[in-house]
C-alpha cells in the first residue's frame, strides 16, 4: 500500500517530464537548403524562413509546411513518368485520352501530350490564396491549351506550329497564375507528342512523309544552287579578268607604238632625207634575210656564164630593174 502511494506521488513528475520532453522535441525543425518553410501559428499563416536550422513555439502552437521553392516542378498532360516531383504532377490513367484529345480551328481532332515546368515562387500566395493550387494549375493548363490549339488548324499543330503554340501557351498560363495569384513562376511549357487520332494516324504520317521528302529535295536543290552559282560568278569573275588584262595590254601596246611613231616623227621633222634614208635600210635589212641566197642582174643583160647555176631552185636569179627607184 505504502508502495502505490509512492508511485502515485510520482505520476506528475514523470507526466510533466514527458510534456517536457516533447516540447523540447517539437520546437526544432530543419529546412533543406532547396526549400523554404511557411509557419503557422493556430493555424494562420505567421511567417516564412530560410534553409537551415529553426525553431518554432512546441505543442502544437505553430506548425510548418516546407515548400521546395528551388526546385523546378513539372506537371504532365495526357500521360505520366515515374518519380512525381509533387502530388498533381499527373492524373489518373484513364483521364488521359481525356487531357489530350483537343479540336482545333479547323474542327479537326487531335492528340497533344505537353508537359508544363515551373517553380513555386511566393510559398504564403500558394498555399493560401487558392484551395488547392496544385490541381488550379493543372486545370488552367488544361484550358490554355486547349484555346491556343483551337487558334490553329491541325497542321500547323502536328507540324510548323509546335513552338508558336508553346510560346502561346507559356504566355498565357503565366498570366492566368498571375491573376488567381498562384504564386507560382512558368519556366517552359513544352509538347511531347502531337499526332492525330488512330485511325487517321497513318494518312497523317504518309502526308509527313510526303512533306519531309519535299522539304529534302527543296534543300538538295537549294544546295545545288548555292554550289553553281558561286562556280558561275567565279567563271565570270574570270573571263572579265583576262578581258580587263587584255585590254590592259592593248592599250599599253598601242600607247607604245604611237610613243615610238612620235619620237620617229619628230626625227623625220629635223631631217626628213636621212630619216627616210634610214627607214629604207631598216626595212631592206630586215626583209632581205627572208629571201634566202638571191642573185641580182642587171635588166638588160642576157648572157651570163654557163657555169652559174641559174636553173637552181636554190638560187633564183633576180634581175634588178634598169632605173631602180630612188629611196
Amino acid at each position: 500500500m505504502l508502495r502505490l502511494g509512492y508511485w502515485l506521488a510520482r505520476v506528475p513528475v514523470v507526466v510533466v517530464a514527458l510534456f517536457l520532453v516533447f516540447g523540447l522535441f517539437s520546437a526544432y525543425y530543419t529546412v533543406p537548403a532547396d526549400s523554404e518553410a511557411v509557419v503557422l501559428r493556430f493555424g494562420a499563416y505567421h511567417r516564412t524562413v530560410t534553409p537551415g536550422l529553426r525553431f518554432k513555439l512546441p505543442w502544437g502552437i505553430e506548425s510548418v509546411r516546407k515548400l521546395p521553392v528551388k526546385r523546378q516542378l513539372k506537371a504532365e498532360f495526357g500521360f505520366g513518368t515515374y518519380g512525381a516531383t509533387f502530388s498533381h504532377q499527373y492524373s489518373n490513367e484513364e483521364e488521359w485520352p481525356l487531357e489530350k484529345r483537343m479540336v482545333t480551328g479547323d474542327l479537326n481532332v487531335v492528340l497533344v501530350e505537353w508537359v508544363v515546368q515551373f517553380r513555386i515562387s511566393d510559398p504564403k500566395a500558394f498555399l493560401f490564396h487558392v484551395r488547392d493550387p496544385e490541381l488550379t494549375l493543372r486545370d488552367v493548363s488544361e484550358a490554355v491549351m486547349r484555346q491556343v490549339v483551337g487558334d490553329r488548324t491541325v497542321d500547323e499543330v502536328i507540324t510548323v506550329g509546335r513552338q508558336e503554340i508553346e510560346f502561346e501557351a507559356l504566355k498565357g498560363l503565366q498570366e492566368l497564375s498571375n491573376l488567381y495569384e498562384l504564386g507560382i513562376t512558368i519556366d517552359q511549357v513544352q509538347l511531347k507528342d502531337v499526332n492525330p487520332p488512330e485511325p487517321v494516324q497513318a494518312s497523317f504520317n504518309e502526308v509527313n512523309q510526303a512533306q519531309q521528302e519535299r522539304e529534302r529535295a527543296i534543300n538538295m536543290a537549294k544546295g545545288e544552287f548555292n554550289k553553281a552559282i558561286p562556280q558561275a560568278r567565279g567563271a565570270a569573275d574570270q573571263k572579265i579578268r583576262e578581258a580587263e588584262g587584255y585590254s590592259t595590254k592593248r592599250v599599253n601596246e598601242a600607247e607604245g607604238d604611237a610613243a615610238r611613231f612620235r619620237s620617229v616623227l619628230e626625227q623625220y621633222v629635223k631631217a626628213p632625207e636621212v630619216t627616210r634614208q634610214r627607214l629604207y635600210l631598216e626595212a631592206i635589212q630586215e626583209v632581205l634575210p627572208r629571201l634566202g641566197k638571191r642573185v641580182v642582174i642587171d635588166a638588160g643583160l642576157n648572157q651570163l656564164l654557163p657555169f652559174l647555176p641559174l636553173g637552181d631552185d636554190s638560187m633564183p636569179a633576180v634581175r634588178r630593174p634598169a632605173n631602180p627607184p630612188t629611196p
